[in-house]
């Protein structure tokens, strides 16, 4: 198969980073040239060098502090168990363990460790630890590909990496980079044709230095936390694991430019000046629950607050659709025409102020049917629809959606007024548009060890949390935000037979805004804001749904088509007075409802002509289900 796409390595401990590599795959130069520069007896002493330790010792008399005379075995046992400090006890004390690594280990394997444990650099707060991490870092190859005059920067930069860094000190990185070479040429390592090609090149380091030892940090990020729930730290730093992810780099891509993009774009008509507004994005497969793509701010190189992660913010209204959902689930008393009044609502509590919600457009409606008040996102309806069924029912359907955060059972809860990060949301959502079966969002499809035996496959784990009929309704209710709602100006992006489902989000003041919609193969999540709480002024129609809509356009999603559960049937549907309807009534809508909850008046508009042939539909339906036993 093909070598996946390496995204970052994982070293916890320290903020230390490493791409491990075999002795083999180190370029031959390179390890002659460390030898030539760094222990030239490497091959022949036993952990020490006579010479050196008279020359440290010397140096000590002369009152200059220690220094030098440690070879390769040594300098890896002060890395690996000793601390920095420079006294005599110390030194001593290195010796006699360097000895013993050389009794128990071959000199290949001190020598191979050495190269993956050695420090060259500090890329923000990650150390850079080993020549394979080291070459991706510099130069933006893998450590086999590096020329003579690569490899001898970076044994140049042992002696000090951050005096020798190639990005802030050129001038005396080449200067130390042509005494590598110098010696590696004087002891034999190099002919003279090579050591000039070699002096005679450019650093040949990238132009500028990676924000982060991955290009994709926040991702990362989660797959880190991820892994920690499976193995402690010092399994982490010690194993060198292969770890094969989920994410899809289209996909990746694609949700980094076009949140870079829209946030630039909205900067340009604020008055408020830096910090602009920052943005995260998460994408999943709809049905394995897999996060293809995971964004943390408009500084997608930074590895730094990761708001996809850590940003709990008030998602608004985007909890409407579980109260809708709690609704649907009881057909007896709920369908998507039952009238919901949208007249002004007060919910009373002891100790507490009175809690009167508002419209977005500032206008009560009056009755409206529960599909509307959800495509328009009516507050009045849905705090009395939320309240009449019961703020704990509700919050226990969202628990069973994925949300594990605890919340209060207060009525304004209902209306969004809960803290919940972007991946949080990703979760309940997912559960929505994966039909109800509540599958963990994961990061990590695989681990393996460093050649390839595995060690834990993370398999598809899936939960039914509801039944297939009251999803299946709770996502034509949503497919209505996006064809008739506040979400109908998707049409600007993707074509109406997309069919997405989606819920726009808008915080008080427009702190916040979102959008959480899917398609037939993906769910994206979007959350757009400041991160000092400012008004932003944008809703969630305005900014989230433009980052999504453009988004999921360059990825051409598929076509949302769940298949109808054997517990729902279409009914056409007069929208003005929601009764039944037939081809006689204008603008009729076919709506699905749980068998039997359909409604039986006929409306209207309805002829009689009309209600034979609805009538002989029936026979005819009932009729083929015996025959089929369907």
């Amino acid at each position: 198969r093909l070598e996946p796409l390496a995204i970052g390595g994982i070293y916890p401990a320290n903020n230390e980073d490493r791409v491990l590599v075999r002795l083999s795959e180190v370029p031959k130069p390179m390890v002659q040239a460390l030898i030539a520069n760094e222990d030239r007896n490497f091959y022949s002493h036993h952990g020490f060098d006579l010479r050196g330790i008279a020359r440290a010792a010397l140096s000590f008399l002369r009152l200059k502090g220690l220094q030098g005379g440690s070879t390769l075995t040594q300098q890896l046992v002060k890395n690996f168990f000793l601390t920095p400090e420079r006294t005599l006890s110390r030194k001593i004390t290195e010796l006699f363990m360097a000895v013993l690594l050389e009794i128990h280990y071959d000199k290949d394997e001190i020598l191979e460790t050495y190269l993956n444990e050695i420090y060259l650099g500090q890329d923000r707060d990650r150390a850079i630890h080993g020549v394979g991490l080291a070459s991706l870092y510099y130069f933006g190859k893998t450590v086999e590909h590096l020329t003579l005059a690569e490899s001898a920067l970076l044994v140049g930069m042992v002696k000090g990496p951050t005096f020798y860094d190639p990005f802030r000190n050129p001038e005396r990185a080449l200067e130390r980079r042509n005494l590598v070479l110098r010696e590696t040429k004087d002891r034999g390592f190099a002919t003279m044709e090579e050591y000039s090609k070699a002096r005679n090149a450019s650093l040949g380091v990238n132009q500028k230095a990676a924000m982060g030892t991955s290009p994709h940090p926040a991702f990362l990020d989660l797959v880190h936390r991820q892994l920690r729930r499976d193995y402690d730290e010092a399994d982490l730093r010690s194993e060198g694991l292969r770890v094969f992810t989920t994410l899809d780099p289209r996909v990746q891509s694609a949700a980094e430019r076009v949140l870079e993009r829209k946030l630039a774009q909205f900067d340009k008509g604020k008055i408020f000046g830096d910090p602009g507004l920052e943005g995260a994005v998460v994408v999943t497969d709809t049905q394995s629950g897999e996060v293809q793509a995971l964004v943390g701010g408009r500084d997608v190189r930074f590895r730094g607050f990761n708001r996809a992660l850590d940003a709990a913010r008030p998602v608004g209204s985007l909890l409407k659709p579980a109260i809708y959902l709690t609704a649907l689930a009881d057909p007896a008393h709920y369908t998507l025409v039952t009238p919901i009044d949208d007249g002004p609502f007060v919910w009373k509590s002891r100790g507490a102020p009175d809690w009167e919600p508002t419209n977005y457009d500032k206008t009560f409606h009056g009755a409206v049917p529960l599909r509307t008040a959800l495509a328009h996102s009516y507050n009045a309806a849905t705090a009395r629809l939320g309240t009449d069924i019961g703020v704990e029912k509700v919050l226990a359907n969202i628990k069973r959606l994925g949300i594990e955060r605890e919340m209060q059972p207060y009525a304004s809860t209902l209306l969004g007024a809960v803290d919940l990060s972007p991946l949080e949301v990703a979760q309940l959502y997912q559960t929505i548009a994966s039909g109800g079966f509540r599958t963990p969002l994961r990061a990590i499809r695989e681990v393996t060890t460093q050649d390839g035996r595995p060690l834990k496959r993370y398999a598809l784990a899936v939960e039914q949390a509801f039944p297939p009929e009251p999803m299946y309704l709770i996502t034509a209710a949503m497919q209505g935000v996006v064809r008739e709602g506040t979400a109908q100006s998707l049409k600007n992006w993707l074509p109406p037979e997309t069919a997405v489902a989606g819920k726009t989000g808008t915080t008080t003041e427009q702190r916040d805004a979102w959008f959480a919609g899917f398609t037939g193969d993906r769910l994206g999540i979007v959350w757009i804001g400041y991160d000092d709480n400012r008004a932003a002024r944008l809703s969630g129609a305005g900014a989230a749904l433009p980052v999504w809509g453009e988004m999921m356009a360059a990825l051409a999603p598929e076509p949302l088509a769940l298949p109808k559960p054997d517990g729902i049937e279409n009914v056409l549907i007069d929208p003005e007075s929601g009764l039944r309807a037939d081809f006689a009534c204008s603008g009729a809508v076919e709506l699905p409802f749980a068998q039997g909850s359909a409604p039986v008046a006929r409306a209207p508009c309805a002829s009689a002509v009309g209600v034979v042939v609805e009538q002989v539909k029936q026979q005819a339906k009932s009729w083929m289900q015996r025959l089929f036993g369907r």
